[in-house]
């Protein structure tokens, strides 16, 4: 979606709605609706969803590489 958004931009596609409101809300700071339907529910502006999604990202793989830690970010897990 994000190159497609990039081509529409660039003129090479045509700007559709759903591209439209994906640039709007990267515009804004804004988490769109596609990536809120499949990432951990936040009311963080865009750029903070994204450090808190790598942090998950991270705490998961280190459990994947390294086993299960001593401690649980829970809310790694859900949004409480």
């Amino acid at each position: 979606m994000l190159r497609d958004v990039q081509k529409a931009l660039k003129g090479e596609v045509v700007m559709s709605e759903d591209l439209e409101v994906l640039a709007t809300s990267l515009f804004n700071n804004q988490v769109p609706g596609a990536f809120a339907k499949v990432g951990p529910l936040s009311l963080k502006p865009l750029s903070s969803w994204i450090t808190d999604l790598n942090d998950r990202l991270d705490f998961i793989n280190r459990w994947i590489e390294k086993g299960k830690p001593p401690a649980y970010w829970i809310s790694g897990f859900f949004f409480p």
